[in-house]
């Protein structure tokens, strides 16, 4: 049984993978340990770079074989030595042929010093990856004491606060989380609402919530995308329906002109074609995941909303390839302090 008392189900059926990033020191050891030691991980397979590396090492009861290991909780912790893609098809083989404790998502850690765009882009261009995972969140845990410094001198850690769904702020029990880093922080990503970590205190909520992180707040007042590093964040709205054809027209010729500086895309669509639903779309430099068909509108507004995490893109481009559907910005949200 899952966590929450549902039937695991082996085999072909899709898995969300979310995953979970920041700078070196930004608290995801802590973070790991105490979500792989809880019952609410008991269906999740949790891949590292390096076991030695976030120090999981006294939590392993079993080696199952190779690198995969069963953790207290009931879950899986499998080391990523080399290629990500290899790794999870590995795993998902595995569940496949019904081998180890079962489980229903999956959630990757990268390191301190990874860009996480070229992991998103992974995902989606792996056939196989394409076919059996969905994109859940990616959440970014940012350190209270050096956070600020960090973002300022290491591009890096930049991209890993912009391509956020969720983003966490560590170590508030050793410094107050200051104005200035919620400044930084909205400066480079303010569509991701942004919390202490010890508020929070179900790790899988935090990494699998239910409801998708898809877009912007509207009627407030802010900075539009404001730069840093060269990285901005620009929303858009929709006010007119386009057919799919229109749609891949628009986001694939910016996705082949533009791949290697578009780190994140997603957004809600309602098409012409199919406006009865909304489809959630994402994205990751040159790669677009499959739309997933949502059930309902998250609200009131029925317009089509699309949020561009981006290097060195003007707005201005973006809002002239969609202008067949009457492209106009769309201001994000200002946190409250």
């Amino acid at each position: 049984m899952a966590g929450g008392g549902e039937t695991v189900h082996r085999g072909d059926d899709v898995l969300p993978i979310s995953v979970l990033t920041g700078f070196l020191g930004s608290g995801k050891t802590t973070f790991l340990r105490r979500g792989v030691s809880s019952p609410e991980f008991s269906d999740t397979a949790v891949l590292i770079n390096e076991i030695g590396e976030i120090g999981l090492d006294h939590y392993l009861v079993e080696t199952i074989d190779g690198p995969v290991l069963e953790l207290p909780g009931g879950c899986l912790c499998c080391a990523v030595r080399e290629d990500v893609a290899a790794s999870l098809r590995a795993l998902l083989a595995r569940r496949g042929r019904g081998e180890g404790p079962p489980f229903r998502r999956i959630v990757i850690e990268t390191t301190g010093l990874a860009d996480p765009a070229p992991l998103l882009f992974t995902l989606g261009v792996d056939p196989m990856l394409e076919e059996r995972l969905r994109l859940g969140r990616v959440v970014t845990m940012v350190d209270a004491v050096a956070g600020a410094a960090t973002l300022d001198r290491f591009a890096e850690a930049v991209r890993q606060v912009a391509v956020a769904d969720r983003l966490f702020v560590t170590k508030t029990d050793l410094a107050p989380c200051e104005r200035g880093l919620l400044d930084r922080i909205e400066a480079i990503n303010a569509n991701a609402p942004c919390a202490s970590a010890s508020d929070a205190v179900d790790a899988a909520a935090m990494l699998f919530g239910t409801e998708p992180s898809i877009l912007p707040r509207p009627n407030v007042h802010s900075a539009h995308g404001a730069h840093t590093h060269g990285v901005a964040a620009h929303a858009i709205l929709l006010p007119r329906d386009g057919s799919r054809l229109d749609f891949a027209r628009a986001l694939g010729g910016l996705v082949r002109e533009r791949g290697e500086d578009l780190l994140r895309i997603k957004g809600l669509m309602r098409f012409s074609d199919r406006s009865d639903r909304p489809a959630f779309i994402q994205g990751a430099q040159h790669t677009l995941f499959p739309p997933v068909w949502l059930e309902r509108w998250p609200d009131e507004d029925r317009r089509s909303r699309l949020v561009f995490i981006v290097k060195d893109i003007a707005l201005a481009d973006i809002l002239e390839r969609f202008s067949f559907a009457g492209a106009e910005p769309y201001r994000p949200f200002t946190r409250s302090p």
